[in-house]
């Protein structure tokens, strides 16, 4: 079992919960990103820079994900991917997407790039909050802790 991340938007709190993770349960922790980032160093900690492009980063993770994995992202259709691929996709607020929810995330993300697309004003995420911190911690624990690994 490994924790892919899909690293070029996940927040840094985010990744450095990741790391501590990586190291405390230990568990191979690989970052995918188009653009070079700083990793602490360990053996469980690992990064693969791809290059620029759309979906490149997402494209490398679903070519190496097996489906005792887990993803981290915000990409909806890349959580689609890993959820078809059998394995776990979680965001960074600590919401699993899942059979039962990926459907309606990627009407709703189809819904708003459309509005988007044809000028309506949508707004952004909302601030990434210590709760929003708290509850991917927690999430993440529960994942690795069903799987005996903590």
């Amino acid at each position: 079992m490994k924790i892919w991340v899909d690293a070029d938007a996940c927040p840094v709190v985010i990744k450095e919960i990741l790391f501590k993770v990586a190291n405390r349960v230990p568990i191979e922790t690989t970052l995918v990103a188009n653009h070079g980032m700083a990793i602490p160093p360990s053996k469980y900690i690992d990064f693969v820079q791809v290059p620029q492009g759309f979906d490149v980063a997402d494209n490398e993770i679903v070519k190496r994900l097996k489906p005792e994995d887990i993803v981290i992202t915000q990409d909806i259709p890349l959580a689609a991917e890993v959820v078809e691929a059998g394995a776990i996709a979680i965001n960074p607020r600590g919401e699993i997407y899942t059979e039962n929810n990926i459907r309606a995330r990627l009407s709703m993300r189809d819904f708003m790039e459309t509005m988007r697309s044809s000028g309506v004003q949508t707004g952004g995420p909302a601030v990434f909050s210590m709760q929003d911190r708290q509850t991917f911690a927690n999430q993440l624990d529960r994942i690795l802790a069903k799987r005996n690994l903590i």
